[in-house]
């Protein structure tokens, strides 16, 4: 990967990790919303009074996220003499398939931010009782099919790019400490999905509302090393 193209990546990665960030200023201002007990989404829900304010962060982050992957991913490819491009090595093939997935995850980000939850559930019985019955809007419902794609993006994206920089260069922030990033955001996603698990089958939360934000900052935290990695590559000009 040229330099110019691995800083272009890594300033918009770590730009988009900066807005996935955007929750955290529930700890600033009134939402309404226990964090312990809430979903990360509700913050943006349709009927939450800042619920516009978060549904553009998570755009913006989506799009960010969705630019930096492809630009990642049009510097794996290689040029032979002639202008022809190469075959994507086995090695480079970790890469690239880490730099699809990093796109998916930022393009269902951004379908996130378009389908809000159009309530509350966690906190609202009567949303509850709607989304059990199938009586929300079909963005309601479409919602949670976006939001799991684009965690599925990330968590392949995470695994692939750590695998991808371990191979390139084990000196690098993302081979250093990537692993340890990829372990932590897996116990998180089990820790969501049992409290999702529970909360749907009437057992409480869980403190699902604080499993999940862990999960999303853990993302954000690796989006952070990868472009930090990516700038010190361009920096160094290694390929």
């Amino acid at each position: 990967m040229s330099r110019s193209v691995a800083r272009t990546a890594a300033a918009l990665l770590a730009l988009g990790a900066l807005a996935y960030t955007a929750w955290v200023l529930e700890v600033l201002v009134r939402t309404g919303l226990d964090p312990v007990r809430t979903y990360v989404s509700e913050l943006a829900a349709a009927d939450q009074p800042l619920g516009g304010l978060f549904r553009a962060t998570d755009l913006t982050a989506g799009l960010l996220v969705l630019a930096g992957a492809l630009t990642g991913l049009a510097g794996t490819w290689r040029r032979r003499p002639g202008g022809r491009t190469s075959r994507t090595t086995g090695r480079d093939s970790w890469a690239v398939g880490g730099w699809i997935a990093l796109a998916v995850f930022g393009a269902a980000t951004v379908a996130d931010s378009r389908l809000p939850l159009s309530c509350a559930p966690t906190v609202d019985p009567v949303c509850a009782a709607r989304e059990t019955a199938g009586l929300v809007p079909a963005t309601h419902a479409a919602h949670a099919v976006s939001s799991s794609l684009a965690m599925t993006g990330a968590l392949a994206a995470l695994v692939a790019l750590t695998v991808a920089a371990r191979r390139h260069d084990r000196r690098s922030p993302l081979a250093r400490t990537g692993p340890a990033l990829v372990a932590l955001e897996f116990a998180a996603t089990a820790w969501t999905l049992a409290a999702v698990a529970a909360f749907e089958a009437g057992k409480g939360v869980w403190a699902l509302g604080a499993g999940q934000r862990l999960q999303v900052l853990l993302v954000a935290a690796w989006l952070a090393v990868l472009a930090h990695s990516l700038a010190t590559d361009g920096r160094e000009g290694r390929r």
